[in-house]
């Protein structure tokens, strides 16, 4: 499908019912404030979006980076890297650094990234593709009975999964989008360790439902990379997962923007709920010494 922007025609190809497009017609070494503008309308309405055939220098792709906001380090990975804001990832045979758990960046943090821009510079002949699952979709295909649970809920977040389980952030279930004005679920079982408001073993099984409910096929685009492709996607209102199945290596580049403030749904509407003094209280402590930190006084 071609669509007109302010830079002329590009070649526009959905790849999925539920999110994705792969986009021909543009160079991103070449880019400046006008394409990134159209592109960013373009990710406003796909959340993920495929350059091929982009073979951008660390030079130029933390260039292209900028056209959307302020760059930042991994806060959590330390990869010794030239460039902090720009960073490489090896994986050989299933072995290194394998994002296989379905997340949104850094949940973990009070300001989780807004987007990523990644450089496919070295993939396997097979396997090794990357899913997106679209969590505006996540949300309104909830029943309203549980869309409105949700909205009134909270969630502990937590970066056990790099080391640091004391790096701890608490977001909204459900999160507006600020510029598309949306809503979105927003947990995710990487990061996302308790539902604030419930008792421990509720909220194991609301986040159980959630977080596979949140990957459900029907909300998923799969993605087969080739070198040289570069993606990007709204951390907003996507997760995504990379799968483990390849021989070979497998090498990305990645620069990511800074991150903005979850907006909730709605205030949350019950206070946090610990129910200390049991043998079960072990459940709470970890959310306890959030609350005691960082918590409201």
């Amino acid at each position: 499908m071609a669509a007109s922007t302010d830079i002329g025609v590009l070649d526009v190809n959905r790849l999925s019912g539920s999110l994705g497009a792969e986009i021909r017609g543009i160079s991103l070494e070449q880019a400046g404030p006008a394409e990134a503008d159209a592109i960013r309308s373009l990710l406003l309405e796909h959340q993920v979006l495929f350059f091929p055939e982009q073979h951008l220098t660390p030079d130029q792709h933390i260039a292209f980076g900028r056209l959307f906001g302020e760059l930042e380090a991994h806060p959590n990975l330390s990869l010794g890297a030239e460039r902090p804001e720009f960073f490489e990832l090896k994986a050989e045979g299933g072995a290194g650094a394998i994002a296989d758990e379905w997340h949104s960046d850094l949940t973990c943090q009070a300001q989780p990234s807004v987007m990523a821009i990644l450089h496919m510079k070295k993939c396997p002949p097979f396997g090794g593709d990357t899913l997106w699952a679209n969590q505006y979709k996540a949300y309104e295909e909830l029943s309203p009975p549980l869309q409105d649970f949700c909205q009134g809920l909270t969630a502990l977040h937590d970066a056990h999964a790099h080391g640091k389980p004391e790096t701890m952030a608490v977001h909204p279930v459900v999160r507006v989008h600020p510029v598309t004005g949306r809503k979105s679920l927003f947990v995710n079982e990487h990061f996302t360790r308790r539902i604030v408001e419930l008792a421990h073993p509720e909220s194991d099984a609301l986040l159980q439902f959630l977080t596979r409910w949140a990957s459900n096929p029907r909300f998923t685009v799969r993605y087969r990379w080739s070198e040289g492709t570069i993606a990007m996607w709204d951390n907003r209102c996507t997760q995504h997962y990379v799968l483990n199945d390849f021989e070979g290596e497998r090498v990305i580049q990645r620069v990511t923007v800074m991150g903005d403030e979850p907006e909730p749904a709605s205030p949350p509407r019950w206070k946090p709920y610990i129910k200390p003094f049991s043998a079960a209280s072990r459940h709470d402590r970890q959310l306890k010494a959030y609350l005691d930190g960082k918590g409201p006084g």
